[in-house]
């Protein structure tokens, strides 16, 4: 099969290739892949992994063989996919509790950008627990995760407040996803709020930190920084009547069970109550092109490639 394979000689760090098709264990279903979007942390770190790998964690595509234990959809059916690697290639071998089933006739481009995106928004505001009628800060909003985590807020209710570096160029885009008030720093938040999902890192999540009124709680998802998180002494004592305030983590390949929740956001991004937010597309053999913008911070949104 052709993938985009590891070249530590190539420009781009990636090259279109030939190597073996995958091989699925019992649980695993065998996925043509006609689109993947490309995320930050899998493109930042691609030179670390050995000339050959083929990475990806986003794909959408067709079951081109179901899994031999009986689980997931049959051959034929739509899906979008989530997994370690394998996803930047015409075939993919994915754990079937990996696997979402979106409607008919749904776009394969618009679902390869779920599954890290939606997925890491979805279970960050779970972590929080309910948003109707709470205040909760989105830091990084610009990003592909932090545009759905927007409009995830602002469906479960939330009153939204997105921070962004860039507020006076991007104020409008994410006041349109959802947002009720746009910042440049979390030291701008005017009143406590209930929730904090970081996609920063560093002095933006301890100064995010310090916006959680109490019992409030700040999910950490992103790390784009590169710098340390250290308080202040007292900042954990709990004082000022803001007490059991919580830092809480995930990871989200720790989480077989996906499945389910990339049906719901397939369905509702269907359905039009979501935003793709797709800033970049093209075809795969374009990568070098796409990836040289995500890394120089010039595309805010997802950039997907065609799988051809």
């Amino acid at each position: 099969m052709r993938a985009l394979l590891v070249d530590s000689s190539a420009p781009s760090g990636l090259r279109l290739g030939e190597t073996a098709d995958p091989e699925p264990a019992p649980h695993e279903a065998l996925v043509r892949v006609t689109a993947t979007s490309l995320n930050y942390g899998e493109t930042a770190h691609r030179t670390e992994a050995p000339d050959g790998t083929v990475l990806g964690w986003d794909a959408a595509g067709v079951i081109e063989r179901a899994a031999a234990d009986g689980s997931g959809p049959a051959a034929g059916t739509p899906v979008v996919t989530f997994g370690e690697a394998g996803g930047w290639a015409e075939l993919r071998a994915v754990h079937t509790g990996l696997i979402g089933i979106p409607p008919a006739g749904a776009d394969p481009a618009a679902l390869s950008t779920l599954p890290v995106a939606g997925g890491s928004a979805l279970r960050a505001l779970r972590r929080i627990g309910g948003t109707l009628g709470r205040r909760i800060l989105i830091t990084g909003a610009t990003g592909g995760v932090g545009r759905y985590a927007v409009q995830l807020a602002r469906l479960g209710g939330a009153h939204v407040i997105a921070s962004t570096s860039a507020p006076d160029t991007h104020g409008d885009a994410l006041r349109a996803l959802g947002a009720h008030e746009v910042i440049a720093r979390p030291d701008e938040v005017a009143e406590p709020v209930h929730g904090v999902v970081d996609l920063v890192g560093g002095p933006q999540l301890v100064a995010a930190y310090d916006t959680l009124a109490a019992h409030g709680t700040l999910v950490s998802v992103g790390h784009v920084t590169g710098q340390p998180e250290t308080f202040p002494f007292g900042a954990l004592y709990g004082d000022a009547g803001r007490h059991d305030r919580s830092i809480v983590t995930f990871f989200l390949l720790e989480r077989p069970d996906l499945g389910p929740d990339l049906t719901w956001l397939a369905t509702r991004l269907t359905a039009g109550d979501l935003d793709a937010q797709i800033s970049w597309r093209g075809s795969w053999d374009r990568a070098e092109e796409a990836v040289t913008a995500l890394l120089e911070r010039r595309l805010h949104g997802k950039a997907v490639l065609d799988i051809s």
